[in-house]
């Protein structure tokens, strides 16, 4: 059970803050001395939200919202919820009324005539609800705020644990056509596949991480690639300096790398030349992947194995939503060109053209 007493505290003397203005809108219609009708409206609301803050712990945790922010026990939801402050207005103000009297014997000027009764009972009912209907409503947009935030990171793991195995297996694949044609290549290519996963493995779990990493995981891709490739792949990596701390999504360019490899250089003989490259221009990134490849009639559907590409678009939606998106270019025997647009940190130095 967790309550965060913090919290507790800061809406008590919430509480207060807003009884000492309703205090004086009492003075003003019922006369009286401030301080006597001050003591009436504390003991009524702070009554009120003791009871709203200890009944909330006596219902189920699966009638409430999920944890708030702040570690705090979310509050009762539906009936509940209004059952709760129902029950709260009635002790706040059958139990703060009598109090307030008690504490003022000898000393009590406020007559409790039939209007300062419903007065008073006005004001319990009317504040004491829209406090309850005011935390509620936050403590319901925290929660589903931290519902969408874990939902989209539980949407860029599973993307994440889909894009590592399927280059994994590509990656043995390889190799199972290379121990028996050419065992040194076999070995060096597991040596630098070992390499790779142990440096890219850890980065793997993290959000976000510098586009130098992402760069770094590429050229250690690449050089993977031309162990089996040999003459056939060229490439070329080209990172501003400016733009190297710049957090991105991990694995964004290797699987459009993997499909360029695998689409576009490998059908053709002389295979081809890969560059990747990252500029940027009215505050957005944009890492450019093109290759010259055999290319496809971008306009016609997706061919099936294009694997990658549709998680990189997943990968950007989920971690930039509308801020983010991927273009693809392509001609047959032109190669193709695949641009993600990415949004730019806003202290982040563009650099010159």
């Amino acid at each position: 059970m967790q309550i965060n007493w913090f919290q507790v505290l800061v809406r008590g003397v919430q509480m207060l803050v807003f009884g000492t203005v309703i205090a004086a809108f009492t003075t003003l219609l019922l006369q009286g001395e401030y301080l006597q009708h001050l003591l009436f409206v504390v003991c009524i609301v702070e009554l009120f939200w003791l009871t709203m803050e200890l009944g909330r712990l006596l219902v189920p945790a699966k009638h409430c919202l999920p944890d708030a922010k702040g570690g705090d026990r979310g509050w009762p939801k539906g009936l509940y919820h209004l059952a709760l402050t129902v029950a709260s207005i009635l002790v706040g103000f059958f139990g703060g009324f009598p109090l307030a009297a008690r504490l003022l014997v000898g000393q009590f000027l406020l007559p409790p005539t039939p209007i300062a009764l419903l007065l008073y009972l006005f004001l319990a009912v009317s504040f004491c609800g829209m406090a309850s209907f005011f935390v509620y409503t936050r403590n319901a947009r925290v929660a589903a705020e931290t519902a969408e935030r874990d939902a989209a990171q539980a949407r860029r793991t599973l993307l994440q644990s889909q894009l590592e195995p399927h280059m994994l297996f590509n990656t043995l694949a390889n190799l199972d056509a290379l121990i028996e044609t050419d065992p040194a290549a076999a070995r060096h290519m597991l040596n630098r596949m070992e390499g790779f996963l142990r440096t890219s493995l850890s980065a793997s779990r993290a959000i976000m991480h510098p586009l130098a990493d992402e760069f770094e995981r590429l050229h250690d891709y690449l050089a993977l690639m031309a162990i089996r490739m040999g003459p056939r792949l060229t490439w070329d990596l080209h990172l501003p300096d400016e733009l190297r701390a710049q957090p991105v999504p991990p694995l964004l360019l290797q699987p459009l790398v993997e499909n360029a490899i695998k689409h576009g250089l490998e059908p053709r003989v002389k295979g081809g030349r890969i560059k990747v490259s990252a500029t940027c221009a009215d505050q957005q990134l944009v890492l450019a992947v093109r290759d010259t490849g055999v290319g496809f009639n971008a306009d016609q559907p997706m061919a099936e194995g294009r694997f990658g590409l549709t998680q990189v678009i997943e990968r950007v939606a989920s971690a930039c939503g509308d801020q983010g998106r991927v273009k693809m270019r392509s001609r047959p025997g032109k190669g193709t060109t695949v641009r993600i647009i990415l949004p730019l940190q806003p202290d982040m130095p563009c650099p010159p053209p």
